[in-house]
Order: C-alpha cells, then structure tokens, then sequence
C-alpha cells in the first residue's frame, strides 16, 4: 500500500508510473490496479450512481461505497462487490481514509458542506455535486478550505466542461450579437413538489434507509416521504428548490465569460411563498452592475415552466421554449442567441448570421475539455492543469451567485449587496450560516 501512495503523491513531480507487472503482460490499453486513483463515493444512488460510472471511465477504482439508503444503493453495490460498504460517510472516512485517494459527493444538497469539509480536511481531492453548498456561509468556508488545502476540487455542473459553454463565449467574442445586455434563462424544475407546508403524519422509513444519518446536519423531524427518497429539493432545510438545482448549470456560462459575482440588487417574484419549501414557480431579477470595460447586465431566472416571450425571429413552427430541461436567451445591441440550460445547440436568432457563423465559426479561443471527471483524475496525476469548475476559482464564486437567489425568493424580498457580496438586506442568520444539529459541523 505505501509503494501505491507514494506512487500517487509523486506521479506530478516525477512523471514516473509504477506496475505491479509490466504493462505488456496485461494486454494493451489495460490499467493496472496499482496505477489507479482509489476512490470513496458518498451518495451512491441516482445522481451518485452516475458520478461513479464517470470516475470509473476517468480511470479510478472503486475502494468505498457510503449512502445511508442501501436500496437505492443497490446497483453500485452490485457493479463494485469488492468495495466496502458505509451508511455513515463520516465512519468510512475515519477507517479508510488513508487508503483514498478521491471523494465524490452525491448527497442531497444539505450534507454537502459538512462531508467535502471532511474530506477537504484530509487532503483529499473531492468532486462534489452542484450546488456546491446549501448557504453561503457554507460555500465561504469551503471555498477559504479549499484555498488552504490546495487540493485538486470539482463540482459537478458539467457544461462547464461542456464544448457548448465554451462556444457561447466565442460567438459573443467573435461579435456575433455585439455588446450583452441581458440575458435569460429558464426551466421546466421543479418537478418534485414545492409550495406545500410539512406533513403532520409520521411514517416508517424503509429498514435499508438510515433516516437518522439522511437528516445529517439538519434539525431533527419525523420521516415523510415527503422529503425522501428525491422530493427534498424544495424543503429549505435539505435543498436549494428549482434555482440551487439548475441555475449552476444555465447561468455557468454567462457568470464565466463575464465574471458577474457579486450583483447590486436581486429583485424577486413568485407564487404563494410558503415557510419551508419553495414556491411553485418564480421570476428573479439580477441586476449586475458595470465590471471593468462590460457594461451593466440584467440576468432573468425564470422556474415552474414561465416562459419568456416568444422572439419575432423564431418562425411559427420553430420549437419555442428550447431545451428539455431549460435553456438561456442572451440579448445584446445587434440580435440574440439562444442555447440549452447547458450551452448546446447554440444558434444566432438571426438566420443569415447563424448561417455564416456556421460555415464559418469563430476561432477556438478556449481550450475543450476532456469532461468534468477527466479533468479532476487529470489533475490529481499530474496529467493536466487544475479541474475548470474548482471550488476557489469557479464553482464557489458561482454557487455564491446563485445562492444569493435563493435568499430572494425565500424571503420575498428585494435583496441589496455591498460591492463585496455582504448582504445588506435584513434575512435571518440561519438562511446564511445555518446552525448545525449536534454529532455534524463544518
């Protein structure tokens, strides 16, 4: 085991590879199990069962497997008999932290904070799932850990690994619809309930599922299937509602080819808003103010399926809103373009110009990326630079952006912030630095 991790610590510097056989005894193309990046994966079921899968094709091993609901663990059990097996990521950690070398997170949104700070605090390299955190003061303390440790950091929000994302910014360098001055976005989330109050009946959990060690951090309560498995998005106290869900994928490309950070105001509206769960369907307005030689930029967040209007471009019969899950609308001083919620199918509403933007696309400024678990094993290995959407760099200031949303809508009210990103607006401290319940901290 130390020949294999100190293999691993030194692969950067020395460039060197070390096999427990030669490599043409093996066959071509074939890894050998001492050259691989051992991995522990917390949450391993929906979201997390796919997060494994892409490690595992980024060239990892899967030594550990954590998630306090055994059924729905299930598959990743089955694929990978040989890893041990955890309900309690923070007792995996203890047993068998010096033998990984990686961590993926794919819990509900309110345990990311506390089981990245772990890993973090072990030097170990992390992927964590988007939104990166629940409330800023939690994305702050991550983000100055991070900083710290100086480990290889990813989160999960994929087109920003995606060619799309990266294309959307070439057209708007290329002038393809001159200078941005707003943009739009939208999605068809939630479609897990929301706007809805807690259930006063109690139930029983499956005897797979550990709900004591689900709640994690958060206040203690009876268990509903109202909240899990899935439909914990909307509750405030486990998730980040429609916005937290997709806006780290939609907004990702304007907030990285504008570095928007911190706005001035965020001014929302919404249905009914009820005291722990999101609102059936809300409209949030960004008002970012003029950066450097960018002017002043108004950004759209629209959820539960409200549309922007129609653009006269679009032809009666052209697919009108784009995107399965949602998509994005930038308008500037000559024309539009419209992509997904993950920056694909780019097209300039004006036909002519999208015609010749695509006979002749612009120049491939920003480098393509080898996708968002390539990027991090890369990292580690000492094969490439770091991870694009690493938690000080990208994905911390992001979730930030749009967590300063969620406040919006939670509390009705218009939110004002200094040029630091210090909330002005009065919210209750808990909304920002929650309070953890006790046996969990950051």
């Amino acid at each position: 085991m130390a020949d294999r991790r100190t293999f691993v610590k030194s692969a950067a510097a020395v460039g060197a590879a070390f096999h427990i056989v030669p490599r043409h005894v093996l066959g071509r193309g074939y890894t050998a199990p001492s050259d691989m990046l051992r991995m522990g994966s917390i949450g391993i079921g929906g979201k997390g069962e796919s997060d494994i899968t892409g490690m595992v094709k980024a060239g990892v091993s899967v030594a550990a497997l954590c998630d306090v609901d055994w059924r729905q663990g299930r598959k990743s059990f089955g694929r990978y008999p040989d890893a041990k097996r955890f309900k309690d990521y923070r007792e995996m950690l203890d047993t068998m932290g010096s033998e990984l070398d990686v961590i993926t997170i794919s819990t509900p949104d309110h345990v990311h904070a506390a089981a990245t700070m772990a890993a973090l605090r072990m030097n170990k390299p992390v992927f964590t799932q988007k939104p990166l955190t629940r409330t800023l003061g939690e994305v702050r303390t991550l983000m100055a850990e991070a900083g710290k440790r100086g480990v290889a950091t990813q989160m999960g929000n994929q087109g920003h690994a995606g060619a799309g994302t990266r294309l959307i910014r070439e057209y708007y360098d290329a002038g393809a619809i001159g200078e941005i001055r707003e943009i739009h976005y939208w999605t068809n989330r939630p479609i897990w309930p929301q706007g809805i109050d807690r259930p006063t009946d109690a139930h029983n959990p499956h005897p797979a599922f550990d709900w004591n060690l689900w709640q994690g951090p958060a206040a203690v309560r009876p268990y509903n299937p109202a909240y899990a498995p899935f439909r914990w998005r909307g509750w405030w106290d486990y998730g980040t509602g429609a916005l937290g869900d997709i806006a780290c994928h939609a907004m990702d490309a304007a907030f990285w080819a504008f570095d928007l950070r911190y706005p001035t105001r965020i001014i929302p509206e919404s249905t009914t808003l009820y005291e722990e769960t999101a609102p059936k369907s809300s409209r949030v307005e960004y008002q970012f103010p003029a950066r450097g030689e960018r002017p002043a930029v108004k950004v759209v967040w629209r959820d539960g399926s409200l549309w922007p209007q129609k653009p006269s471009e679009l032809g009666e019969y052209d697919e009108w809103p784009v995107g399965e899950v949602g998509g994005q609308m930038w308008v500037g001083t000559e024309g539009a373009m419209i992509a997904d919620a993950y920056g694909d199918g780019l097209r300039v509403l004006d036909a002519k110009k999208d015609a010749q933007f695509k006979k002749s696309p612009p120049k491939v400024t920003y480098q393509r990326s080898p996708g968002v678990y390539d990027e991090l094993v890369n990292a580690i290995t000492g094969k490439g630079p770091r991870p694009n959407s690493s938690f000080v760099e990208h994905s911390g200031p992001l979730t930030e952006m749009v967590l300063y949303g969620c406040l919006a809508v939670r509390s009705g009210k218009i939110v004002e912030l200094t040029p630091e990103g210090v909330v002005k607006t009065d919210l209750p401290k808990e909304w920002i630095d929650p309070d953890y319940r006790s046996g969990w901290s950051l």
